[in-house]
């Protein structure tokens, strides 16, 4: 087998390992943030945190478009000067739970994405949202990490190679956000 069909297999094995379950609840529960008009706030790392700026994108744009009303959809890492200021005078660890702090709300939905599983960033950010009552919806690999725990629901896809993980979240991510706009299309 080649290198790319090598590739390929590993993530299509993790496919087959996805619980239908866990994704349609994601997908519920950003239908109801969205049309309970709560926060859907995003956090990542690295990889992890280009999946969480790029599904806003879907979520907030697509959704307004295709079904007539926006999401208050946004990513914690996209303000650059803020996450590197609150590192720079904090600790790096403390980049999201001060904006959770400021923008999280009971009922929010607050999805936390760490393909380990054990960004301490992650892992206090989600621990404040819980504490302000939000649903934290974590994204892990391995087997969750600290953000099994950290979590109210934890989606964990059971790999060691960090772009499956990674490639996995993003399809997660995309399917969760298909469903909703699908059950919800308005006639053009």
């Amino acid at each position: 087998m080649s290198y790319v069909q090598n590739y390929f297999s590993g993530v299509k094995s993790l496919i087959e390992q996805v619980s239908d379950a866990q994704v349609n609840r994601l997908a519920d529960l950003l239908e109801t943030a969205w049309k309970e008009d709560k926060h859907v706030i995003l956090m990542g790392n690295g990889g992890s945190a280009g999946t969480a700026s790029h599904i806003v994108n879907d979520i907030q744009k697509c959704l307004q478009l295709e079904c007539g009303k926006p999401v208050k959809a946004m990513c914690l890492s996209d303000n650059t000067p803020l996450v590197l200021a609150w590192a720079n005078d904090t600790e790096y660890a403390n980049v999201y739970e001060p904006q959770i702090d400021c923008w999280a709300d009971a009922g929010d939905l607050v999805i936390a994405i760490s393909g380990s599983g054990n960004s301490m960033n992650i892992i206090r950010g989600a621990e404040a949202a819980k504490l302000k009552g939000a649903f934290v919806f974590g994204l892990a690999g391995y087997s969750g990490g600290k953000l099994l725990a950290a979590s109210t629901e934890c989606l964990i896809v059971l790999s060691e190679n960090m772009q499956h993980i990674e490639d996995m979240h993003m399809m997660i991510l995309h399917l969760a956000f298909s469903i909703v706009r699908d059950r919800n299309l308005i006639s053009k």
